[in-house]
Formats: structure tokens, C-alpha cells, sequence
């Protein structure tokens, strides 16, 4: 068994695959560490009765917090393997001018949408609203082109908040003409995530000269989703055909588990 993890800004994600059996089984679910203590996981680690060979991971939360989990899991004898981002990862091609730059999380999420998908597939954006949102556009050729990072739906709350004198941590509806504080920051923060989405929906369009999909993933989608769905429906209306986002669960771990089921997964 091998275990995948997801380190994130706010919190650890982790899945596993078996690679020795036929189907390559997966975790039935994604477990969740809301705690960011890397012992959490090791005290969940002593609860499992087969222990794991290896965790492979991506870790977007500093070299801490890599160290504490690498050190969580050697107390019980399963090494940790830390994906960085390259040039290309299986067959994924990155253009990052720095290609090791890029998010290892991102390409890696990149690679989970890929692997959903056929041969011959649609370009792709796929939005995920983390701590940070970002926004990553793939060609019919497997080529990331490049994308958007802008602060997630509750950073963007929280800076507002921690920012200014008078403006609240806002819980409020989203609507087209907010009528008090909580609705106007609630109503802008969605139209902020919905735009960038329709924006980098409508650049791939244009660059690919045909329609391109999108995918959503993070715990912050269900902030946005109606306005961004809207939003896409009247985008994509003016071109006779509005694009449906595709929920994932667990893109990063889709791409981790794609990496862990090749012969040396720690070569990557």
C-alpha cells in the first residue's frame, strides 16, 4: 500500500493505492486532517493494520510542516517521497518559463483531471478554490499553457476584514445589488472568482478555437457556484454553447495515485 497526501495551506488530505493488486484499489474516500499537526496523522497511521511502504505527496505548506509529516511517518517506518514540479510529468508538459516554479500541487491536480480523460480530450481549465484559487488551463496536447492564482473565497473575506476599520467577516446571500455590508462582500467575493473563471474560460475558447471544459475542485466551490455557474451560462450562451463545471473530489490525489502506480514512483 501506498499512501498519497495532499498538503495543502489549511489542511491535509490523504487517500491511498494498493499497486500490487490487479485493479490498483483506492481509498473509498479521501480522509481529511482538518488539524495541521503532522502527529494527527501519525497517531491515524498507528491505527491501520498494514502498513504502508511509502507515501508519495505534494506539499505546498513549507518545508516545516514537509519535515513534521517526513518525521510522523518515519515513526512508523513508511519513508515519505515529496513530488516537485518539472518540465514534464507523464507526458504532462508544463510551460512554466520556471517549470519547477510551478505549484507541485497544480501540476499534480492537472495530471488527476488528465487521467479522467481520453486520448483525444477537449482542452481544460481547472478552477480550484483552496486558500489560494488558481486557475490552469491544458490543451488537446497535453501542454499546460499557464494559469491565474488569486486569493481563495474566505482569504479574500478575512482580508477584508482584518484589513479595514469598519468592514465585518461577512456571512451574507450573493446577489446583483447587495442592500447592506455582509451582502456586498459575500456578492463581490463571488463575482471576483466567478469572473476569473469566465475570463480564463473564454481565453481558452479563443486560444484553442473550440469549446474547452472546466472542472472545479476545493472546499471553496460551493461559495461560488452559483454565481460562477451563471456567469458561465451567459458566457458561454453568447456562443450558443454554456459550459457545465465538473466537480472533483480529489484531483490531487487522482494525479498522485497515477504516479504511484508506475514502476519507480520515486523517481518522479
Amino acid at each position: 500500500m501506498i499512501l498519497l497526501i495532499d498538503s495543502g495551506n489549511s489542511r491535509l488530505k490523504v487517500g491511498w493505492l494498493d499497486p500490487d493488486h490487479p485493479d490498483g484499489p483506492r481509498e473509498p474516500a479521501a480522509i481529511a486532517f482538518e488539524t495541521l499537526d503532522p502527529d494527527a496523522l501519525g497517531d491515524w497511521l498507528g491505527t491501520l493494520a498494514r502498513r504502508p511502504a511509502l507515501a508519495l505527496g505534494v506539499n505546498v505548506a513549507g518545508a516545516a510542516r514537509g519535515d513534521g509529516i517526513g518525521a510522523a511517518l518515519a515513526r512508523h517506518g513508511c519513508p515519505m517521497h515529496w513530488i516537485t514540479s518539472r518540465a514534464e510529468l507523464l507526458g504532462l508538459r508544463n510551460r512554466y518559463t520556471q517549470p519547477a516554479q510551478l505549484g507541485a500541487d497544480r501540476l499534480v491536480s492537472l495530471l488527476g483531471v488528465r487521467s479522467r480523460l481520453p486520448r483525444d480530450h477537449a482542452p481544460f481549465v481547472l478552477a480550484s478554490f483552496g486558500t489560494a484559487t488558481t486557475l490552469d488551463t491544458v490543451g488537446p496536447d497535453d501542454v499546460f499553457i499557464g494559469g491565474l492564482i488569486l486569493p481563495g473565497p474566505a482569504l479574500m473575506r478575512s482580508s477584508l476584514a482584518r484589513g479595514t476599520a469598519n468592514l465585518p467577516l461577512a456571512d451574507g446571500p450573493v446577489t446583483a445589488f447587495p442592500t447592506d455590508t455582509h451582502q456586498a462582500i459575500s456578492s463581490g467575493v463571488a463575482a471576483a472568482q466567478a469572473g476569473a473563471v469566465a475570463r480564463q474560460w473564454l481565453a481558452a475558447c479563443r486560444h484553442f478555437g473550440r469549446q474547452a471544459d472546466i472542472y472545479v475542485a476545493g472546499g471553496g466551490w460551493p461559495e461560488v457556484q452559483q454565481e460562477t455557474e451563471r456567469l458561465l451560462a451567459e458566457a458561454g450562451g453568447a456562443a450558443g454553447a454554456p459550459p457545465a463545471p465538473v466537480y472533483l473530489d480529489r484531483p490531487v490525489l487522482d494525479g498522485l495515485a497515477l504516479l504511484a502506480a508506475q514502476p519507480d514512483p520515486q523517481t518522479f
